[in-house]
């Protein structure tokens, strides 16, 4: 406790006051005794009675001597002040360490955020590089494993936007980065000699380097990269403290960068996968047109039971097989075994020429797999002979094929059999037909003829509305009438759910030219 009187002179102090500030005599004017801040606090104190307070907002703080106190006032009726002086050091320590956790506890909760709201891993790069940049130091860069000795690196200055480059080096030439891309803990900023830095690490008008830390984005099993940060001569060194909270960002990021390196592994694997499952796109082959279309039975999907495929000839003047089919049920199981019967199908291709023999032998190989699910299916051999494309039909247990004449005639082809993985022995009809020029063979699943829908919402597209949509389809080529079949479907659906949906379309291409007279005339088609 130190009493100082109005006119700023010392009064008395009490023994921790003569410790605490030994030259504080009585008598002694307080401006030669005490510290600055304290003497401004007595100078601007009003005396109008016992309940004056200094004008300031809060506890009046300072230091002396190295610690920090607070000081609280007691005016006097004398008008004299008597100065509580408490020594408020370690309070204030804890204070600010729980500050500074709480800051570091919020910018890791943000960088989490920001880290796992993309699975692309060049933006979890640039995030990586940007967030430390601003929180962590004055420049920092986000390395991922070499490729080779490629060492792809996104470089953010503080206040600047990331900036992604290829530099080839040996990592082992840096100190600490080649350990740290193997996954090893980071060498001690203290280790690293900034001089030693390389042209490639350090941006551009960045200055001299003052101090290094690397340290590794760890991963599940493999490590992600690894984290760069750089100040500058004029800042502060690293801290041991604040090269633990840069391992805590870069362990959240490292988990970042590996989900999003995960997700574009998986992303590849399923478009590879998805490619041999995705039914082919068809065009004519030795002069047959075919054409299909599929629709899955939700739209974000792209694969499901039904399928077809079109195998050519692998000699000129033989037939090339058609398959299409339904494997029961839908999404994603379905396709898997859609896959394994395409496979199967092609395996058998040198049988092409015997329908029912296929159909046994891949009612064997199914009954003999751990699936459960059983698939119809109807093949078709194609070949052109002259301008007549010949057939051949089998069904095995699938809607029977429709042939489009000429005249707008719409036949049923009748051919019939057992449904395919579901009883050891199958029995199947082959019959054989023709087409004329413009004429077509039609092959669809019963995703097209029971889709619900129309005026009333639960009525069947049916096969006889089927029927007179083709009727009405002569003339047109084979990806005209697979697209107008789709779309009425689509229509009659208006949105409500549905199974998955195939066509194909088998057409015996029309041989005609178009004349004109005088150029001005409409076109005329001469079969």
């Amino acid at each position: 406790m130190l009493v100082a009187d109005a006119q700023g002179a010392v009064v008395r102090r009490n023994d921790a006051a003569g410790l605490l500030l030994p030259a504080a005599v009585s008598g002694a004017p307080l401006a030669d005794v005490a510290p600055a801040w304290l003497c401004a606090a007595h100078a601007t104190l009003s005396f109008p009675g016992p309940n004056a307070v200094p004008d300031t907002e809060g506890p009046l703080r300072g230091s002396i001597g190295g610690r920090l106190f607070e000081a609280h006032p007691s005016v006097r009726g004398d008008g004299s002040v008597a100065w509580w002086l408490v020594d408020d050091t370690e309070h204030h320590l804890v204070r600010e360490a729980l500050r500074v956790e709480q800051e570091r506890t919020a910018f890791l909760a943000k960088a989490s955020s920001a880290l796992l709201s993309s699975l692309n891993l060049g933006r979890c790069m640039d995030v990586t590089a940007q967030m430390a940049a601003e929180c962590l130091a004055d420049a920092a860069l986000a390395v991922a494993p070499a490729q080779g000795r490629r060492l792809p690196v996104v470089t953010c200055l503080r206040g600047g936007v990331p900036a992604l480059s290829t530099v080839t080096v040996d990592p082992h030439d840096v100190p600490g980065l080649g350990e740290a891309l193997r996954g090893f803990p980071p060498v001690p900023s203290r280790w690293i000699d900034p001089a030693t830095a390389p042209e490639w690490m350090v941006p551009e008008r960045f200055g001299p380097v003052g101090s290094i830390v690397i340290t590794p984005l760890p991963g599940p099993g493999v490590p992600a990269g690894a984290l760069i940060l750089l100040r500058k001569a004029e800042s502060a060194a690293f801290s041991n403290e604040e090269e633990v909270f840069a391992r805590l960002f870069a362990a959240r990021a490292g988990a970042a960068m590996s989900a999003a390196r995960l997700y574009a592994e998986q992303i590849a694997i399923t478009d590879v996968l998805m490619r041999e499952l995705m039914p082919p796109v068809l065009h004519q082959i030795s002069g047959v047109d075919f054409a299909g279309r599929y629709r899955p039975s939700a739209d974000h999907e792209r694969i499901g039971g039904d399928f077809y495929d079109v195998h050519p000839a692998a000699v000129e003047g033989e037939a090339s097989l058609v398959s299409l089919g339904d494997v029961c049920g839908k999404g994603l199981e379905a396709a898997v075994l859609t896959g394994k019967i395409r496979n199967t199908l092609h395996a058998l291709l040198p049988l092409s020429d015997d329908h029912q023999r296929i159909l046994s032998l891949l009612n064997t190989a199914l009954l003999s797999s751990h699936h459960t699910r059983f698939a119809t299916m109807v093949l078709a051999s194609a070949v052109r002979r002259g301008n007549m494309v010949d057939l051949k039909l089998t069904s095995g247990g699938h809607p029977s094929p429709l042939i489009v004449r000429a005249d707008g005639t719409v036949e049923e082809v009748d051919t019939h059999g057992t449904l395919i993985g579901a009883i050891p022995s199958i029995s199947a009809t082959t019959v054989a037909a023709s087409l004329a020029p413009g004429e077509s063979c039609v092959l669809y699943t019963d995703g097209i003829t029971e889709a619900k829908g129309g005026p009333m919402g639960d009525d069947l597209f049916g096969e006889e509305r089927l029927k007179r949509a083709l009727s009405g389809c002569v003339g047109m080529p084979a990806d005209g009438i697979a697209e107008h079949v789709q779309m009425l479907a689509a229509q009659w659906l208006g949105g409500r759910p549905h199974d998955d949906m195939a066509i194909v379309v088998i057409s015996a291409p029309r041989t005609h030219h178009l004349s004109a007279v005088n150029g001005h005339t409409r076109g005329r088609f001469t079969a």
